[in-house]
């Protein structure tokens, strides 16, 4: 067990003595940023000695799991964190206005979507079920989190087993209601497979970005080969079935996706459709030739689509006043740390 996952700690925790019943208290505790001793129940009262005395050890290791290794602070309300894991490699979670955070799933990314910094050094490892959720656990120590998209750097499908881990315990355990816990994928098939299975169902985020199959490859060299429609079938799909609509993410590129051509593409896809499209102007990056369309351009599409009855959000990415968008923190933390070979995606 290298405690990266919540299933090494449910084990670690059985092996102290505790019961489905202790393991909970430990598990909720924590992801909730609470002290061990807290609650209304006495600690002695509850959790047998075994477990009392191996407690001081599991905890020291659950903290150990993730630190803050820099915050960042937006003047939106936001703040981007560097967190260390425990060997030395880092990710990035973001604290959003209105209580949401932005969690990693990966140490960088497979994908390779053009436009974005993670996947420039590919796949260096998965992040664990228990890392995943000790973002959430540093990240409650500042500020109170009512939900978790799961949207910062990696693809979650790539990692899907440790991810279905956390959400589970962040939907349970963690006081999370499960609309509030947003999995944002470039459309795996095998998540339209595996989330209706799950206890917690979350709410889907599908980036988009296109509606021209040819586009959408060259944008997400090494996503999954389905077209616009048919991954927007997969969803409403979800949604139905669910009851939360789909979140279409855009990332808005001059002169790339933002003509009449795809606006009339968009209109076409979605009219109809259960869901919302959240377009996002490109986060400009050092080193990408992509350039960020003025907000008064986007407002514009975003108005132009309303009108034709399309539901559209303008958002601006968290942390554009401190050049922080995602990847571009753990870029310049780590020149100093070697990569190693990345693990297999999982099957």
């Amino acid at each position: 067990m290298d405690g990266r996952s919540i299933a090494d700690w449910r084990q670690r925790l059985q092996d102290a003595g505790a019961n489905p019943a202790h393991a909970y208290r430990v598990l909720r505790l924590w992801t909730n940023a609470l002290p061990q001793d807290s609650g209304k129940r006495r600690i002695e009262d509850f959790l047998p000695q075994s477990l009392r005395d191996a407690l001081p050890a599991i905890e020291a290791g659950l903290h150990g799991l993730a630190r803050l290794k820099s915050i960042h602070p937006g003047s939106d309300g936001s703040e981007r964190l560097l967190v260390e894991l425990a060997d030395g490699q880092t990710v990035e979670s973001v604290l959003l206005p209105r209580e949401g955070l932005c969690v990693s799933t990966q140490v960088g990314c497979a994908v390779g979507c053009v436009f974005c910094m993670t996947g420039r050094d590919g796949l260096v490892r998965q992040v664990g079920s228990a890392e995943i959720v000790a973002q959430v656990a540093l990240a409650r120590a500042r500020r109170p989190v009512k939900k978790v998209v799961f949207m910062g750097m990696g693809e979650p499908a790539h990692n899907l087993d440790h991810v279905l881990e956390a959400i589970e315990l962040l939907g349970t355990a963690g006081n999370i209601g499960h609309k509030n816990i947003v999995f944002s994928t470039v459309g795996d098939p095998r998540v339209f497979e595996r989330l209706p299975l799950g206890r917690v169902k979350p709410a889907l985020a599908l980036s988009l970005h296109t509606t021209k199959p040819g586009l959408r490859e060259q944008l997400l060299p090494r996503a999954p080969r389905l077209t616009p429609q048919e991954l927007v079938e997969a969803g409403e799909r979800y949604a139905r079935s669910t009851g939360y609509p789909i979140q279409y993410q855009w990332t808005l590129i001059e002169g790339v996706n933002d003509g009449e051509d795809e606006l009339e593409g968009i209109v076409q896809l979605l009219s109809g459709k259960y869901g919302v499209l959240n377009m996002i102007p490109f986060n400009s990056v050092d080193g990408l030739d992509f350039r960020r369309p003025s907000w008064e351009r986007a407002a514009e599409i975003a108005r132009t689509l309303h009108r034709r009855g399309i539901l559209t959000k303008l958002r601006q990415s968290a942390g554009q006043d401190v050049d922080a968008g995602c990847g571009q923190l753990r870029a310049r933390s780590a020149r100093t740390i070697p990569l190693r070979r990345a693990d297999p995606i999982a099957p």
